[in-house]
């Protein structure tokens, strides 16, 4: 792990806000997909409550099997507790129409999914990993995280994209310069249903090029 004489003072004291703000809140759960935000977040509540954490993926066919791999091996490598759950929105008319509101209905379904999962073992709280760059951004996942009260730790102690890749990359994360990766699903333009067999399709043509590097 690197000197936390490379973080600035202003972000290693929004560093202790967010571990008072989960330590605060106590038993939760995170809404993961493995991308730098949600892994470090985990990271993070994992290092302040340890086993009164869970992070939560969800096993659909937006996400690929190259990243389900990846999320749940770095999960592992840190010993983050992981629960893989699946999620039915592909059951949901409104998601597989696909109109401009389709991340409402995804992020909809997940945070019911893991309300469901949640209280059998006694986690009342869920958090995701919004940060403030977000705010800006035209996110329908937003709104259903706030219908359902899922909490937004990062965003809250007013941590940048930015910033959280300083913090993680200091915290010795793999992830920290991930590059950005939207789900299956939203490379299938508004208005064209979406299905399994685009989603498959999807994926293939994602992997062809690197089958292409690996035998040419």
């Amino acid at each position: 792990m690197n000197s936390r004489a490379d973080i600035s003072g202003e972000l290693e004291t929004k560093r202790q806000a967010l571990d008072a703000r989960l330590r605060g809140v106590g038993r939760m759960m995170v809404a993961y997909s493995g991308g730098t935000d949600s892994a470090y977040l985990a990271y993070a509540a994992h290092q302040v409550l340890g086993g009164q954490m869970l992070a939560v993926i969800a096993d659909s066919p937006s996400l690929s099997r190259a990243h389900l791999r990846d999320a749940v091996d770095f999960a592992g490598s840190q010993g983050i507790p992981l629960r893989v759950i699946d999620t039915h929105e592909m059951e949901d008319a409104a998601y597989v129409r696909n109109d401009s509101t389709r991340c409402f209905h995804c992020k909809d379904e997940l945070f019911k999914v893991m309300a469901e999962a949640g209280g059998p073992l006694g986690f009342s709280a869920v958090a995701y990993g919004m940060n403030v760059d977000d705010k800006g951004d035209f996110r329908p996942g937003q709104r259903a995280a706030a219908e359902h009260h899922v909490l937004a730790p990062l965003a809250e102690v007013g941590l940048t994209k930015d910033e959280i890749r300083t913090l993680a990359r200091e915290a010795g994360l793999r992830v920290w310069d991930k590059p950005a990766s939207a789900c299956l699903s939203s490379r299938i333009a508004y208005g064209l249903p979406v299905t399994r067999e685009t989603l498959e399709s999807i994926e293939v043509s994602d992997l062809e090029p690197r089958l292409g590097a690996t035998h040419g």
